[in-house]
């Protein structure tokens, strides 16, 4: 079976930085599209970067200039490295990736139970 797990989550002065991780593991065949999500309390769920398996990259505009993605297949891992941050990017952070699991014929989303980041002085 398939699991993403996060880490790297945690307490964090405003214009601080934290590096999340998400491993995948399981019989995996081949990783498409790894992205972070974040959800803050009474907010909707949003996507903050995603990189495709060609290393293209998006962001949100709320994050560009101060979020980095990147991954590293070899580890079947994502990264997000964040700088700067602020009040705002306070939020559940989860991780989402499109995977091709073994004996399966269809690619299939899957997502990390979550890391939380607090941003307070």
């Amino acid at each position: 079976q398939v699991q993403l797990v996060e880490s790297g989550g945690g307490l964090v002065q405003p214009g601080g930085t934290l590096r999340l991780s998400c491993v995948a593991t399981g019989n995996i065949i081949n990783i498409d599209i790894m992205a972070w999500y974040r959800q803050a309390p009474g907010k909707q769920r949003e996507l903050v970067a995603g990189i495709t398996s060609d290393n293209t990259r998006n962001y949100a505009d709320s994050v560009k200039g101060r979020f980095t993605i990147s991954r590293d297949d070899a580890k079947n891992t994502v990264y997000l490295q964040m700088n700067s941050l602020n009040p705002d990017d306070a939020a559940d952070y989860y991780c989402n990736a499109r995977i091709l699991q073994g004996g399966s014929y269809y690619w299939d989303d899957y997502w990390g139970q979550g890391t939380q980041v607090t941003v307070s002085s």
